[in-house]
């Protein structure tokens, strides 16, 4: 019986002899109001870490161990991408205006972009078709708003808005730096579809980095039922002709494809007398 109690006792394993394992941090930040000490995690297969260091200037933690030195930008504050699309004459420059006048009432400072090929109600203003209007910056591209703005003065801005954004062929990247890695909010208004109803610019590309997106309506100019689409009037073809209602109108579903197969039947119409008119010749 004391032999088999023995036994026992050498097949078992005690596990209270078992240290139980010590809780530990990677790295830690010292606090006033809470001060703590990390401890190591003592296992073979871990190196023990340095404690970490933060600098304010480089905002960047640095994390030291043997024969390593790793720095990882730690998270700063990020902005948003707020798009508002639609077709002409849907309100979408007035949107945008009443958002950065909202902003601006509440203490943050903004600026305005649009793109420099727009010129109808002057260079360095933005203006509704109802006749509101706000200064801007107007610009070939994106990229350079930054150096022409003055890189203080734009670190000190809360909120840029960009109209027209359609004519703007960096908008993704503008938007997903000034966003992500600045913290500013970006306010986007385009045209999200050209007179083919096609894909206009860059502007459907910033959707998935968006944290909200306005599809807005206006009226059809035939019907006065809702309005999705823009109807060019014109026998133009390229893809970007700046105009207004002396260019375009807004149309439902309905007219749209009507009024293209009228269009489209009033070129064939016109080609056809030209070429008559050239064999005449």
């Amino acid at each position: 019986m004391f032999a088999v109690s023995v036994m026992k006792s050498f097949l078992t394993p005690t596990f209270s002899a078992i240290p139980k394992p010590t809780p530990f941090a990677l790295f830690s930040f010292a606090s006033k109001s809470h001060p703590c000490n990390s401890t190591t995690f003592r296992h073979p297969s871990f190196l023990p870490l340095k404690s970490a260091i933060f600098s304010p200037k480089s905002a960047f933690l640095s994390i030291q161990n043997r024969g390593m030195h790793v720095e990882v930008a730690p998270p700063s504050s990020t902005g948003e991408i707020h798009v508002i699309v639609g077709p002409m004459f849907s309100g979408k420059t007035t949107s945008l205006l009443r958002r950065i006048q909202s902003e601006s009432s509440n203490g943050r400072s903004v600026a305005l972009i649009k793109s420099n090929k727009d010129t109808r109600y002057g260079l360095d203003t933005i203006v509704t078709h109802d006749g509101v209007k706000l200064p801007c910056w107007a610009l070939a591209d994106l990229s350079s708003f930054r150096q022409k703005f003055g890189p203080d003065a734009y670190d000190q801005l809360d909120v840029i808005g960009i109209d027209e954004a359609q004519f703007f062929e960096d908008l993704y990247d503008f938007c997903r730096v000034a966003a992500d890695r600045d913290g500013k909010t970006v306010i986007v208004a385009g045209l999200d579809g050209d007179y083919l109803r096609r894909s206009f610019g860059s502007v459907l590309d910033i959707i998935p980095l968006a944290d909200s997106v306005t599809k807005l309506t206006a009226r059809c100019e035939l019907c006065k039922k809702r309005a999705f689409f823009t109807l060019r009037k014109t026998e133009e073809k390229q893809t970007e002709l700046i105009g207004g209602a002396d260019v375009y109108m807004p149309v439902c579903r309905q007219h749209y494809v009507s009024g293209q197969v009228v269009i489209e039947a009033a070129r064939t119409v016109l080609e056809s007398r030209k070429d008559d008119c050239v064999s005449l010749a």
